[in-house]
Protein backbone atom coordinates (compact mmCIF):
# COMPACT_ATOMS: atom_id res chain seq x y z
CA UNK A 1 0.00 0.00 0.00
CA UNK A 2 1.16 3.46 -0.98
CA UNK A 3 2.47 5.98 1.82
CA UNK A 4 1.49 8.50 0.38
CA UNK A 5 -2.37 9.46 -0.40
CA UNK A 6 -3.72 7.59 -3.59
CA UNK A 7 -4.91 9.99 -6.29
CA UNK A 8 -6.79 9.52 -10.04
CA UNK A 9 -4.48 7.86 -12.30
CA UNK A 10 -5.72 10.69 -14.75
CA UNK A 11 -5.20 13.42 -12.61
CA UNK A 12 -2.60 15.66 -14.36
CA UNK A 13 -1.15 19.24 -13.35
CA UNK A 14 -3.96 21.77 -15.34
CA UNK A 15 -2.87 26.07 -14.95
CA UNK A 16 -5.92 26.19 -12.94
CA UNK A 17 -5.03 23.60 -10.34
CA UNK A 18 -1.24 25.91 -9.38
CA UNK A 19 -0.44 27.53 -6.64
CA UNK A 20 -1.11 31.33 -6.60
CA UNK A 21 1.75 32.40 -7.36
CA UNK A 22 3.84 29.56 -8.72
CA UNK A 23 6.88 30.40 -7.34
CA UNK A 24 9.60 28.33 -6.12
CA UNK A 25 9.93 27.22 -2.17
CA UNK A 26 11.93 29.07 -0.67
CA UNK A 27 13.31 27.13 2.40
CA UNK A 28 13.99 24.02 -0.19
CA UNK A 29 16.06 26.70 -2.49
CA UNK A 30 17.83 28.37 0.68
CA UNK A 31 19.01 25.10 2.27
CA UNK A 32 20.62 23.79 -1.06
CA UNK A 33 22.26 27.22 -1.60
CA UNK A 34 23.52 27.51 1.65
CA UNK A 35 24.73 23.68 1.97
CA UNK A 36 26.77 23.91 -1.91
CA UNK A 37 28.03 27.26 -0.39
CA UNK A 38 29.47 25.74 3.02
CA UNK A 39 30.27 22.59 1.10
CA UNK A 40 32.67 24.95 -1.21
CA UNK A 41 34.15 26.41 1.66
CA UNK A 42 34.84 22.80 3.51
CA UNK A 43 36.06 21.47 0.33
CA UNK A 44 38.77 24.59 -0.10
CA UNK A 45 39.58 23.92 3.36
CA UNK A 46 40.30 20.12 3.09
CA UNK A 47 41.58 20.33 0.00
CA UNK A 48 44.49 22.68 -0.74
CA UNK A 49 47.34 20.52 1.10
CA UNK A 50 46.46 17.80 -1.64
CA UNK A 51 46.41 20.34 -4.73
CA UNK A 52 49.22 21.85 -4.11
CA UNK A 53 50.73 18.82 -3.62
CA UNK A 54 49.04 17.38 -6.65
CA UNK A 55 49.54 20.59 -9.01
CA UNK A 56 51.95 23.08 -7.11
CA UNK A 57 48.42 25.11 -7.20
CA UNK A 58 46.47 24.99 -3.72
CA UNK A 59 43.53 26.45 -5.13
CA UNK A 60 43.68 24.72 -7.91
CA UNK A 61 40.30 22.08 -6.69
CA UNK A 62 38.59 24.61 -5.68
CA UNK A 63 38.54 27.14 -8.40
CA UNK A 64 37.10 23.69 -10.45
CA UNK A 65 34.24 23.31 -7.78
CA UNK A 66 33.59 27.06 -7.51
CA UNK A 67 32.66 26.90 -11.35
CA UNK A 68 29.91 23.90 -10.98
CA UNK A 69 28.66 25.28 -7.57
CA UNK A 70 27.54 29.07 -9.51
CA UNK A 71 26.84 26.82 -12.85
CA UNK A 72 24.79 24.31 -10.47
CA UNK A 73 23.01 27.08 -8.64
CA UNK A 74 21.70 28.49 -11.64
CA UNK A 75 20.63 24.61 -13.36
CA UNK A 76 19.01 24.52 -10.16
CA UNK A 77 16.73 27.83 -10.83
CA UNK A 78 16.22 27.17 -14.22
CA UNK A 79 15.24 23.49 -13.78
CA UNK A 80 12.84 24.88 -11.03
CA UNK A 81 11.40 26.75 -13.28
CA UNK A 82 10.44 24.31 -15.87
CA UNK A 83 7.16 22.01 -15.76
CA UNK A 84 8.47 18.66 -14.00
CA UNK A 85 6.26 16.28 -16.69
CA UNK A 86 8.91 16.96 -19.11
CA UNK A 87 10.65 14.39 -17.33
CA UNK A 88 7.74 12.17 -18.02
CA UNK A 89 8.32 11.95 -21.30
CA UNK A 90 11.96 11.88 -21.04
CA UNK A 91 12.34 9.34 -18.57
CA UNK A 92 12.49 6.25 -20.98
CA UNK A 93 15.43 7.92 -22.83
CA UNK A 94 17.54 9.14 -20.10
CA UNK A 95 17.37 5.40 -18.31
CA UNK A 96 18.20 4.09 -22.05
CA UNK A 97 21.86 6.12 -22.34
CA UNK A 98 22.19 5.92 -18.29
CA UNK A 99 22.53 1.81 -19.40
CA UNK A 100 24.87 2.84 -22.65
CA UNK A 101 26.60 4.77 -20.30
CA UNK A 102 27.30 2.14 -18.06
CA UNK A 103 28.00 0.16 -20.37
CA UNK A 104 30.70 1.51 -22.35
CA UNK A 105 32.54 1.57 -19.07
CA UNK A 106 33.29 -1.68 -19.25
CA UNK A 107 35.11 -1.46 -22.64
CA UNK A 108 38.59 -1.92 -22.31
CA UNK A 109 40.58 1.47 -23.14
CA UNK A 110 36.98 2.89 -22.74
CA UNK A 111 36.65 3.66 -18.91
CA UNK A 112 38.91 5.66 -17.15
CA UNK A 113 40.59 3.95 -13.59
CA UNK A 114 41.22 6.01 -10.66
CA UNK A 115 42.74 4.28 -6.96
CA UNK A 116 42.28 0.90 -8.89
CA UNK A 117 38.01 1.15 -9.92
CA UNK A 118 37.42 1.75 -13.26
CA UNK A 119 34.23 3.35 -12.80
CA UNK A 120 34.06 6.78 -15.13
CA UNK A 121 34.14 7.85 -18.47
CA UNK A 122 35.72 10.98 -19.73
CA UNK A 123 33.14 12.33 -22.78
CA UNK A 124 34.68 15.86 -22.79
CA UNK A 125 34.23 16.09 -18.92
CA UNK A 126 35.24 13.32 -16.62
CA UNK A 127 31.88 11.49 -14.79
CA UNK A 128 30.50 8.67 -13.36
CA UNK A 129 27.54 7.12 -15.28
CA UNK A 130 26.12 5.81 -11.77
CA UNK A 131 24.78 9.01 -10.76
CA UNK A 132 22.99 9.62 -13.94
CA UNK A 133 21.57 5.79 -13.50
CA UNK A 134 20.37 7.12 -10.11
CA UNK A 135 18.76 9.75 -11.52
CA UNK A 136 16.97 7.63 -14.51
CA UNK A 137 15.58 5.10 -12.21
CA UNK A 138 14.12 7.46 -9.67
CA UNK A 139 12.66 9.34 -12.77
CA UNK A 140 11.24 6.04 -14.76
CA UNK A 141 10.17 4.46 -11.51
CA UNK A 142 7.77 7.69 -10.98
CA UNK A 143 6.78 7.57 -14.66
CA UNK A 144 5.86 3.97 -14.60
CA UNK A 145 3.92 3.97 -11.00
CA UNK A 146 2.22 7.16 -12.26
CA UNK A 147 0.57 5.41 -14.96
CA UNK A 148 0.30 2.12 -13.82
CA UNK A 149 -1.41 3.54 -10.27
CA UNK A 150 -4.44 0.95 -10.08
CA UNK A 151 -2.32 -2.34 -11.45
CA UNK A 152 0.52 -1.66 -8.62
CA UNK A 153 -0.69 -4.63 -6.76
CA UNK A 154 -0.03 -7.22 -9.67
CA UNK A 155 2.99 -9.10 -10.20
CA UNK A 156 3.41 -7.49 -13.83
CA UNK A 157 2.95 -4.05 -13.31
CA UNK A 158 4.18 -3.86 -9.47
CA UNK A 159 6.95 -5.92 -9.58
CA UNK A 160 8.33 -7.12 -12.65
CA UNK A 161 9.64 -3.97 -14.91
CA UNK A 162 11.08 -2.48 -11.57
CA UNK A 163 13.02 -5.27 -11.05
CA UNK A 164 14.11 -5.90 -14.53
CA UNK A 165 15.50 -2.43 -14.25
CA UNK A 166 17.44 -2.76 -11.44
CA UNK A 167 18.45 -5.87 -12.40
CA UNK A 168 20.34 -4.57 -15.78
CA UNK A 169 21.64 -1.24 -13.62
CA UNK A 170 22.66 -3.43 -10.73
CA UNK A 171 24.48 -6.10 -12.95
CA UNK A 172 26.63 -3.37 -15.18
CA UNK A 173 27.15 -2.07 -11.54
CA UNK A 174 28.03 -5.26 -10.06
CA UNK A 175 30.79 -5.58 -13.14
CA UNK A 176 32.66 -2.24 -12.21
CA UNK A 177 32.60 -3.29 -8.70
CA UNK A 178 30.89 -0.09 -7.71
CA UNK A 179 29.28 -2.07 -4.46
CA UNK A 180 27.87 1.40 -3.20
CA UNK A 181 26.32 2.46 -6.25
CA UNK A 182 24.54 -0.66 -6.28
CA UNK A 183 23.25 -0.87 -2.35
CA UNK A 184 22.18 2.99 -3.50
CA UNK A 185 19.78 2.32 -5.98
CA UNK A 186 18.45 -0.98 -5.24
CA UNK A 187 17.50 0.90 -2.08
CA UNK A 188 16.40 3.96 -3.60
CA UNK A 189 14.45 1.50 -6.12
CA UNK A 190 12.69 -0.45 -3.44
CA UNK A 191 11.43 2.45 -1.68
CA UNK A 192 9.95 3.77 -4.68
CA UNK A 193 8.15 0.90 -4.87
CA UNK A 194 6.92 0.75 -1.01
CA UNK A 195 5.55 4.10 -1.95
CA UNK A 196 4.10 3.43 -5.26
CA UNK A 197 1.92 0.90 -4.29
CA UNK A 198 3.85 -2.94 -4.28
CA UNK A 199 2.73 -5.55 -1.83
CA UNK A 200 4.80 -6.43 1.13
CA UNK A 201 5.11 -9.47 0.31
CA UNK A 202 7.34 -8.89 -2.52
CA UNK A 203 9.64 -7.30 -0.01
CA UNK A 204 10.79 -10.34 1.74
CA UNK A 205 11.39 -12.13 -1.21
CA UNK A 206 13.19 -9.31 -3.20
CA UNK A 207 15.14 -8.84 0.45
CA UNK A 208 16.02 -12.41 0.99
CA UNK A 209 17.59 -12.66 -2.65
CA UNK A 210 19.03 -9.55 -2.14
CA UNK A 211 20.89 -10.70 1.14
CA UNK A 212 21.86 -13.92 -0.60
CA UNK A 213 23.99 -11.90 -3.46
CA UNK A 214 25.25 -9.88 -0.92
CA UNK A 215 26.64 -12.63 0.95
CA UNK A 216 27.69 -14.26 -2.31
CA UNK A 217 29.49 -11.09 -3.30
CA UNK A 218 31.05 -10.10 -0.15
CA UNK A 219 33.00 -13.76 0.08
CA UNK A 220 33.98 -13.85 -3.32
CA UNK A 221 35.28 -10.35 -3.71
CA UNK A 222 38.21 -9.74 -1.70
CA UNK A 223 38.37 -6.53 -1.09
CA UNK A 224 34.96 -5.97 -0.30
CA UNK A 225 35.65 -9.00 2.91
CA UNK A 226 38.83 -6.98 3.53
CA UNK A 227 36.78 -3.38 3.92
CA UNK A 228 34.60 -5.35 6.50
CA UNK A 229 37.17 -7.19 8.51
CA UNK A 230 38.90 -3.20 8.72
CA UNK A 231 35.55 -2.11 9.71
CA UNK A 232 35.54 -4.42 12.93
CA UNK A 233 38.89 -3.94 13.95
CA UNK A 234 40.87 -0.94 11.68
CA UNK A 235 43.34 -1.29 14.51
CA UNK A 236 44.46 -5.11 13.42
CA UNK A 237 46.16 -3.24 10.24
CA UNK A 238 47.03 0.15 11.11
CA UNK A 239 48.95 0.83 8.04
CA UNK A 240 46.76 -1.27 5.63
CA UNK A 241 43.14 -1.77 5.54
CA UNK A 242 42.45 0.10 8.76
CA UNK A 243 44.65 3.35 7.76
CA UNK A 244 42.24 5.31 6.55
CA UNK A 245 39.38 4.62 9.32
CA UNK A 246 41.74 5.29 12.01
CA UNK A 247 42.97 9.13 10.53
CA UNK A 248 39.74 9.86 9.88
CA UNK A 249 38.43 9.10 14.28
CA UNK A 250 41.99 10.85 14.91
CA UNK A 251 40.33 13.80 12.93
CA UNK A 252 37.08 13.87 14.58
CA UNK A 253 38.38 13.21 17.89
CA UNK A 254 40.70 16.03 17.70
CA UNK A 255 37.93 18.17 16.69
CA UNK A 256 35.89 18.31 20.21
CA UNK A 257 32.96 20.16 20.70
CA UNK A 258 33.93 23.63 19.04
CA UNK A 259 36.74 22.20 16.09
CA UNK A 260 40.34 23.63 15.72
CA UNK A 261 38.98 26.66 13.28
CA UNK A 262 38.40 26.76 9.90
CA UNK A 263 41.48 25.97 7.69
CA UNK A 264 43.54 24.61 11.13
CA UNK A 265 43.05 20.90 10.37
CA UNK A 266 46.27 18.55 11.05
CA UNK A 267 44.85 15.03 9.30
CA UNK A 268 43.96 17.00 5.92
CA UNK A 269 47.66 17.17 5.61
CA UNK A 270 48.36 14.02 3.35
CA UNK A 271 47.50 12.11 6.65
CA UNK A 272 43.88 11.29 5.25
CA UNK A 273 43.14 9.70 2.20
CA UNK A 274 40.54 11.50 0.04
CA UNK A 275 40.19 14.07 2.81
CA UNK A 276 38.43 16.29 -0.18
CA UNK A 277 36.23 13.62 -1.11
CA UNK A 278 34.88 10.73 0.86
CA UNK A 279 36.44 11.66 4.05
CA UNK A 280 35.60 15.58 3.76
CA UNK A 281 32.93 14.46 7.16
CA UNK A 282 35.97 14.34 9.36
CA UNK A 283 37.24 17.18 8.42
CA UNK A 284 34.18 19.37 8.96
CA UNK A 285 34.31 17.76 12.27
CA UNK A 286 37.92 18.31 12.73
CA UNK A 287 37.55 22.30 11.83
CA UNK A 288 33.91 22.76 13.28
CA UNK A 289 33.96 20.15 16.22
CA UNK A 290 30.72 18.56 17.04
CA UNK A 291 28.86 21.88 17.32
CA UNK A 292 30.03 22.27 13.75
CA UNK A 293 29.19 19.40 12.52
CA UNK A 294 25.47 18.77 13.87
CA UNK A 295 24.71 22.28 12.16
CA UNK A 296 25.60 20.27 8.61
CA UNK A 297 23.45 17.44 9.47
CA UNK A 298 20.77 19.18 10.71
CA UNK A 299 20.70 21.25 7.45
CA UNK A 300 20.57 18.12 5.64
CA UNK A 301 17.91 16.85 7.71
CA UNK A 302 15.75 20.32 7.08
CA UNK A 303 16.61 20.02 3.33
CA UNK A 304 15.59 16.32 3.38
CA UNK A 305 11.83 16.50 5.32
CA UNK A 306 11.11 19.81 3.47
CA UNK A 307 11.26 17.48 0.13
CA UNK A 308 9.49 14.87 1.63
CA UNK A 309 6.89 17.62 2.64
CA UNK A 310 6.79 18.55 -1.09
CA UNK A 311 6.06 15.05 -2.13
CA UNK A 312 3.40 14.58 -0.04
CA UNK A 313 1.87 18.27 -1.05
CA UNK A 314 2.67 17.52 -4.65
CA UNK A 315 -0.48 18.08 -7.19
CA UNK A 316 0.04 14.56 -8.89
CA UNK A 317 1.15 11.10 -8.21
CA UNK A 318 4.02 11.71 -10.89
CA UNK A 319 5.48 14.89 -8.62
CA UNK A 320 4.95 12.61 -5.69
CA UNK A 321 7.03 10.07 -6.22
CA UNK A 322 10.07 11.92 -7.57
CA UNK A 323 10.25 14.34 -4.97
CA UNK A 324 10.12 11.63 -2.61
CA UNK A 325 12.26 9.59 -5.08
CA UNK A 326 15.33 12.22 -4.79
CA UNK A 327 14.63 13.44 -1.24
CA UNK A 328 15.82 9.81 -0.31
CA UNK A 329 18.42 9.48 -2.68
CA UNK A 330 19.96 12.73 -0.86
CA UNK A 331 19.35 11.02 2.80
CA UNK A 332 20.29 7.43 1.75
CA UNK A 333 24.05 8.74 0.65
CA UNK A 334 23.93 11.24 3.65
CA UNK A 335 23.30 8.52 6.08
CA UNK A 336 26.07 6.22 4.20
CA UNK A 337 28.65 8.84 3.63
CA UNK A 338 28.80 9.83 7.62
CA UNK A 339 28.19 6.48 8.70
CA UNK A 340 31.51 5.42 6.91
CA UNK A 341 33.54 8.15 8.07
CA UNK A 342 32.71 7.72 11.92
CA UNK A 343 33.18 4.04 11.32
CA UNK A 344 29.78 2.86 11.77
CA UNK A 345 29.61 1.53 8.79
CA UNK A 346 32.10 -0.16 6.51
CA UNK A 347 33.51 2.03 3.56
CA UNK A 348 31.69 1.76 0.75
CA UNK A 349 32.97 4.89 -1.21
CA UNK A 350 30.28 7.14 -1.31
CA UNK A 351 30.59 10.80 -1.40
CA UNK A 352 28.61 13.47 0.31
CA UNK A 353 26.48 15.33 -1.47
CA UNK A 354 27.14 18.94 -1.83
CA UNK A 355 30.70 18.90 0.31
CA UNK A 356 32.90 16.16 -1.57
CA UNK A 357 35.05 17.26 -4.58
CA UNK A 358 33.56 16.62 -7.95
CA UNK A 359 31.87 18.82 -10.35
CA UNK A 360 29.74 16.96 -12.15
CA UNK A 361 28.25 14.89 -9.15
CA UNK A 362 27.75 18.62 -7.86
CA UNK A 363 26.13 19.40 -10.79
CA UNK A 364 23.29 16.75 -10.82
CA UNK A 365 22.54 16.80 -7.11
CA UNK A 366 21.57 20.47 -8.06
CA UNK A 367 19.91 19.66 -11.16
CA UNK A 368 17.87 17.22 -8.69
CA UNK A 369 17.14 19.93 -6.12
CA UNK A 370 15.91 21.73 -9.07
CA UNK A 371 13.50 19.31 -10.23
CA UNK A 372 12.19 19.25 -6.54
CA UNK A 373 11.61 22.95 -6.52
CA UNK A 374 9.59 22.56 -10.35
CA UNK A 375 7.39 19.95 -8.33
CA UNK A 376 7.15 22.75 -5.25
CA UNK A 377 5.82 25.27 -7.69
CA UNK A 378 2.71 23.38 -8.18
CA UNK A 379 2.23 21.93 -4.79
CA UNK A 380 -1.46 22.53 -3.45
CA UNK A 381 -2.07 25.52 -1.44
CA UNK A 382 -5.30 25.04 0.57
CA UNK A 383 -5.18 29.01 1.28
CA UNK A 384 -5.06 30.31 -2.25
CA UNK A 385 -7.38 27.82 -3.12
CA UNK A 386 -10.08 28.58 -0.50
CA UNK A 387 -9.84 32.19 -1.24
CA UNK A 388 -10.25 31.43 -4.98
CA UNK A 389 -13.19 29.73 -4.06
CA UNK A 390 -14.66 32.05 -1.79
Amino acid sequence: MSLFRKRDPSERVKPQNLDETGILDLPYLVLTILLACIGVLMMFSASYAKAYYDTGNSAYYFVRQVWFAAGGIAVTIIIGRLNYFIWHRLSLLILGAAILLLAMVLIPGVGVTHNGATRWLRIGIEFQPSEIAKLAVILTFASFMSVFQDRMGTFTYGVLPYVLILGVVAGLLVLQKHLSATLIICLIGAFMMMIGGTRWPWFVVLGVVFGIFLLIYLSSRGYAGGRVTAWKNPESDPRGAGYQIIQSKYAISSGGLLGLGFGKSHQKYLYLPEAQNDYIFAIVCEELGLIGASVVMLLFIFLILRGYWIAIHARDRFGTLIAAGFSTKLAIQVFFNIGVVTNFLPATGISLPFFSYGGTALLLQMFEMGIVLSVSRWCTNKQAIGRRKA
